[in-house]
């Protein structure tokens, strides 16, 4: 028998989430088949077995925390008897090594959960096949797969099964109290209701994960940096009806072009006309690092929680190549699936609150950057010219948040002046282009 040991994961991570095992005790396996999905404080990661083997025990429950270097499940090596000698080898004695040796199998970014469960893969919920998604909304709501209907291939139970699951067990609890009438409603008072609230228990769900880390990285940005707002409209007019024209010419390359490519190619131009907004300032408070590079985040609404995954050297991309990192990194973040590589060295941040329907927000730095702004929602609204006329245009309210201890009102205000010109009147990029 063998022990497989969590591996070290990196970036000071010791513990981890598991989110679904993909096999069970009993289970025949085969090198590099995967074997269950982790989550981490950064992203979801897959563990593919070690080598071919029948699966004996698994030590740690889903849902539960695994930690680093500690057992995860354990195996038979295939080839070996009960004694856990090897019979194709001839070698005992290094079959015996490597039986007492625990075994770490490679990590790589999760890519295959639905495909595997699409291909008939049973889980370890009595054999019903479901999403981990679908597995999660189940346990949210306390029910048994099993007691779902599955509308998918082999049975699979899918999210419009299990909110049906809930519609019909809604309806069928109202059904007694509809039969009553309304007299029996009419006896109950407020503090009845009230009775009943303190009485329910509510459902806990540990803090875990990105959301953990989010609580705690936000909670130490807010409280040891001096935010400094500053608040701005910017007529998005013309932008808008470039964007238009460029559509197409992007959907032929196969590259999807939103608005987020041309705020941060503009961004990273602004930036060389005020560097100190892309530096950042050391741990001890008394050195700032100005950066060449120009890695520009973009705050993701994912299903694990609140990713910020930064483009690298926005200052040398085209707005194509701009829009396919934005849309590999979007699609990504929202599965939670996003590389660690995608999380590290940004130097200015981005969140587009407006994609939402926020108009303001007052956005938290994303420490160690010095800035970030939040993008409202783009509106119609009457504006006057130069000649007093009211015309309609396209108006984009902003908030940026600055580090107050390196970065002044004056800075921030010619930044996104810069910014602002870019955008206003996108054809002046093409100056500055390479």
């Amino acid at each position: 028998m063998s022990d497989f040991l969590l591996p070290d994961i990196g970036e000071g991570i010791v513990e981890c989430e598991v989110v679904e095992w993909r096999v069970a005790e009993g289970d025949t396996i085969a090198e590099d088949q995967p074997i269950v999905e982790v989550m981490t404080d950064k992203a979801l990661v897959e563990i593919t077995a070690p080598e071919a083997g029948l699966v004996t025990k698994l030590y740690v429950s889903q849902g539960q925390i695994a930690k680093v270097h500690a057992p995860l499940f354990a195996y038979q090596v295939d080839g070996e008897d009960q004694h856990g000698d090897h019979s194709n080898d001839g070698q005992a004695s290094q079959g015996k090594a490597d039986q007492q040796t625990p075994r770490e199998a490679p990590l790589d970014q999760a890519s295959a959960s639905s495909a595997a469960a699409d291909n008939g893969f049973k889980g370890i919920h009595k054999k019903v096949p479901a999403s981990p998604a679908v597995r999660r909304l189940v346990r949210e709501h306390e029910l048994q797969l099993t007691d779902i209907a599955g509308s998918g291939k082999d049975g699979r139970v899918l999210k419009e099964d299990v909110l049906a699951h809930l519609d019909q067990a809604s309806h069928t609890a109202a059904s007694p109290r509809q039969a009553s009438g309304q007299s029996t409603r009419s006896t109950h008072s407020a503090a009845s209701d009230a009775t009943a609230f303190e009485n329910q228990a509510p459902r806990v769900e540990p803090l875990r994960g990105v959301r953990a880390v989010m609580a705690k990285r936000m909670v130490e940005a807010a409280s040891t940096i001096p935010h400094f707002h500053y608040g701005e409209e910017i007529d998005v007019t013309a932008l808008l009806a470039l964007r238009e024209r460029l559509k197409p010419i992007a959907e032929a390359q196969g590259e999807r072009l939103t608005l987020m490519p041309f705020f941060m190619k503009a961004m990273a131009l602004a930036v060389a006309e005020e560097p100190i907004v892309n530096a950042q300032l050391n741990s001890a408070g008394d050195e700032l690092r100005y950066y060449t590079q120009c890695n520009i985040g973009m705050a993701v609404d994912s299903k694990a929680g609140l990713m910020v995954p930064n483009v690298k050297n926005v200052e040398r991309l085209t707005l194509l190549g701009i829009a396919s990192e934005v849309g590999r990194l979007t699609t990504a973040a929202r599965e939670g699936r996003v590389d660690q590589a995608d999380l590290k060295g940004g130097t200015i941040s981005i969140s587009n609150i407006g994609a939402l329907g926020g108009t303001y927000a007052a956005p938290i730095i994303n420490a160690p950057e010095a800035a970030i702004v939040a993008i409202g929602k783009t509106q119609w609204l009457p504006r006057f010219d130069e000649q007093g006329a009211v015309q309609r245009r396209a108006i984009m309210t902003i908030t940026w948040a600055g580090d107050h201890r390196f970065i002044d009102g004056g800075t921030i205000a010619r930044f996104c002046n810069a910014w602002k010109g870019f955008l206003e009147a996108p054809d002046t990029m093409l100056l500055h282009l390479g």
